[in-house]
């Protein structure tokens, strides 16, 4: 039995109906003024090189926590969590290889393992809504569209890779709030880092993205794009470390932090 997304109107009431799994689908837009994250998992001998990549590449890897090894639980956010079982779906990888997408990862946790939780642009969606700006994929009920770019993060240790960016379309005044708007949240990707001219990124077609689900640009509209909290999931792909965990692309883990906890002034 599926939960209806419009009752989901609190972090609390998303991470229930994901371990019960009544939940499955993505984040974008429920839980209106609750911050959501990325989630990345990994063994503790690969996680002070990834810690280190987050470092030099804060766009796209904002750290808002990092557990201690072995515990599930993010204390400093939502101390009453279990990140094995509160997200929608996971990611598994082996040696850079999706092997499997589960709604529950309870029986692969190990004691080495390392959870970071990173900010993602889906916190700073519902001030652009409050400010009456539209939000396409969350108009058609979709995922946000995310692409590979041809923008190479900075390495550090086995971790290296390109960035990747989401993207919303906006009239250009429009696209000039939310530019103010989101730079209000550095520590959930902050403001765009290119409008306009996506094969400068090297994106040569708009209606294929490589995560999420496509949404159109109209005639006037401006393609804007963010740094993507996925960017972790084409370093692994790359990196190939032995194991890793991570979100499904969409399916975020929603925290108890407000979203203007996450804002400057």
């Amino acid at each position: 039995m599926s939960v209806d997304r419009a009752s989901l109107l609190t972090g609390a009431a998303v991470r229930e109906a994901c371990r019960t799994n009544q939940f499955t689908g993505q984040t974008s837009g429920v839980a209106p003024g609750f911050a959501q994250a990325n989630l990345v998992i990994l063994r503790e001998v690969d996680a002070a090189h990834f810690r280190e990549f987050c470092e030099k590449n804060p766009k796209p890897c904002p750290v808002l926590e990092v557990t201690e090894a072995g515990n599930p639980c993010p204390r400093e956010s939502t101390p009453d969590a279990d990140l094995r079982t509160d997200l929608p779906r996971y990611r598994v990888w082996k040696s850079g290889e999706l092997v499997e997408e589960p709604t529950n990862i309870a029986h692969l946790w190990q004691d080495d393992l390392v959870a970071f939780l990173i900010g993602c642009s889906f916190t700073f969606e519902a001030e652009m809504i409050r400010s009456g700006l539209p939000v396409r994929h969350i108009d058609l009920g979709v995922n946000v569209p995310m692409y590979r770019t041809n923008v190479a993060c900075e390495a550090a240790g086995i971790f290296s890779g390109p960035l990747v960016v989401s993207m919303r379309p906006f009239q250009p005044a429009d696209a000039i709030r939310a530019i103010q708007i989101t730079g209000r949240f550095p520590a959930v990707h902050g403001e765009p880092v290119h409008l306009g001219f996506p094969e400068q990124l090297g994106i040569s077609d708009l209606s294929q993205p490589d995560f999420g689900d496509p949404v159109p640009v109209h005639p006037g509209e401006l393609p804007v794009f963010w740094a993507c909290g996925v960017t972790p999931q084409t370093v692994l792909m790359q990196a190939k470390p032995e194991f890793a965990i991570t979100h499904s692309p969409g399916c975020m883990f929603v925290t108890d932090w407000k979203d203007e906890q996450l804002a400057t002034r």
